[in-house]
């Protein structure tokens, strides 16, 4: 039986991914920051562990306690939300440690069980790191950097037989929309220069929930994709998760520059 841990399952991608990796007949370790999600995870059946992704020492505690690896996906995260001046470098900093810091610490903490498994590393990355939009600077920057760091990844683990996926998501519906509101509401504020945009921010923040693609059709992709030979480097999947990355390769700089300042209202001066 393969055994597959799963980063961030309380809801939304992390959840649905638990969901089809059990039913597929895989033993699903499934992890979760707050207490009370991982008594739902628990009563569900899975193999449930209360894990901040940022702890060191929890990280080592689960590696201890997992007896077997066969696939891990790196799915815990979130998407900070707002002008990247008005967040500054500590939003920067802390949507960083979740989103890319964190998943190189949960990759090293388990390198052993992975090594001697020949397992897989699955980063679930974002058409947000390759579609770079206002208003999601320090999200967009998160997942391009997972982009790099999964590239490095495949090559450097490559001499262990450890493959590494990166997956692509487009819109997926979750709770990402309102979480990332909320992040909205609570960093801009009525002395922001940005603040006369506070509508196209929000707008920004709802993006993901555009005509997304159901979590469970998301979740019965990458389940595929993991079972392919050879594994693929990357998979993109959900509504939009093709056409904007062909968008921003193709498109003129300059014009796609000028069709999102018009999309959220930076075309006249503020």
């Amino acid at each position: 039986m393969t055994t597959v841990l799963i980063t961030g399952c309380s809801s939304g991608i992390g959840r649905a991914l638990a969901d089809a990796f059990r039913d597929a007949g895989h033993e699903v370790w499934a992890t979760a920051r707050k207490d009370a999600d991982v008594q739902r995870l628990h009563a569900a059946g899975f193999s449930a562990r209360q894990l901040d992704v940022n702890d060191a020492q929890a990280l080592d505690r689960l590696a201890d306690e997992l007896p077997h690896l066969d696939i891990l996906i790196n799915n815990a995260g979130y998407g900070a939300m707002g002008p990247l001046l008005d967040g500054g470098v500590e939003a920067l900093r802390q949507q960083f440690e979740t989103n890319l810091f964190a998943l190189v610490g949960v990759t090293r903490a388990l390198f052993p069980l992975l090594r001697r498994s020949r397992g897989l590393v699955v980063n679930i990355g974002s058409v947000s790191g390759v579609l770079v939009t206002p208003f999601a600077g320090a999200y967009c920057a998160s997942k391009a950097a997972v982009h790099a760091l999964s590239d490095a990844l495949r090559l450097e683990l490559a001499p262990f037989g450890i493959r590494v996926m990166e997956v692509q998501p487009g819109a997926i519906a979750s709770q990402f929309a309102s979480h990332a509101q909320h992040s909205v509401e609570q960093l801009l504020a009525a002395d922001s220069p940005w603040w006369p945009l506070r509508e196209q921010v929000q707008a920004r923040a709802r993006a993901s929930q555009d005509r997304p693609t159901p979590a469970s059709v998301f979740a019965q992709g990458l389940l595929a994709a993991t079972q392919r030979s050879p594994v693929p480097a990357l998979v993109r999947l959900g509504n939009g998760s093709s056409a904007l990355p062909l968008i921003a390769r193709w498109l003129p700089r300059r014009l796609l520059d000028w069709v999102l300042r018009k999309r959220f209202g930076l075309l006249r001066p503020l």
